[in-house]
């Protein structure tokens, strides 16, 4: 399986992050592959950058850098049970792709119990400009998986395989699995990415790669495989 679409990354505006923007597109562009999303954390998350610079001011940054198609996102941060995000919806309008993800640094400290942190994902997910949950396997977090994935079914939206939490989240494989498989079940579309901190992670999927090959999970059905596969969901979400 060849991934060429990294629809999670990062760039020093995420402060934690050590890469710029053009950095993480030179190797996206070295390692073959055909588009990235720039998804640097909301401002929930201490140090990270001004909301309008993680947002509008990407309106001034051009489509292809480095012969790359660059996608101009965000990860925001899930803040309480409801859902609500630290970005608001004037913001969100000038984004083509939306992360939502619990942070367990961010403050109010939300992490809760298996229904409250499955309420908290659900409802991101209900919101309009969101795309995708991030790193929903991560076992700090329980969820109810299943809960989940039908809603982001039922949403017409994506759930993400995060490489980086294979190696990052320990006991992140088995939930990883675990949630792969439900998609299959449901016929859930599936996007993967390597959640990179440094430009030297873009395009890094092994291990997704390899837990989607072990679920036997139908390739046609990873949205993140192609551009062009990618830019169809973005102009079906947009309708």
């Amino acid at each position: 399986m060849r991934l060429l679409v990294d629809t999670h990354t990062h760039t020093v505006a995420s402060a934690h992050a050590y890469s710029t923007l053009r950095e993480n597109a030179q190797l996206a562009f070295e390692k073959g592959l055909e588009g990235f999303v720039c998804a640097d954390h909301g401002s929930g998350l201490e140090f990270c950058a001004p909301n309008y610079i993680l947002t509008s001011a990407l309106q001034f940054i051009p489509e292809m850098i480095e012969g790359v198609r660059l996608i101009k996102g965000v990860e925001l941060n899930i803040v309480d049970f409801e859902g609500t995000v630290d970005v608001g919806e004037k913001q969100l309008k000038v984004l083509e792709f939306v992360i939502a993800s619990i942070h367990d640094e961010v403050t109010p400290y939300i992490v809760g119990t298996v229904e409250q942190n499955t309420a908290a994902m659900v409802n991101a997910i209900r919101n309009p400009y969101v795309d995708v949950i991030g790193h929903p396997g991560n076992p700090a977090i329980p969820i109810d998986a299943e809960t989940l994935v039908k809603e982001t079914a039922k949403q017409g939206k994506m759930v993400e395989v995060n490489n980086h939490s294979f190696e990052a989240r320990a006991g992140s494989g088995e939930n990883c699995l675990n949630i792969i498989k439900l998609c299959k079940k449901h016929d859930v579309r599936i996007t993967v990415s390597s959640d990179a901190h440094s430009c030297y992670n873009v395009g890094t999927f092994q291990y997704a790669i390899q837990a989607l090959e072990e679920c036997g999970y139908p390739e046609e059905l990873v949205v993140s495989a192609t551009l062009e596969r990618f830019m169809g969901y973005m102009k079906e979400r947009k309708r």
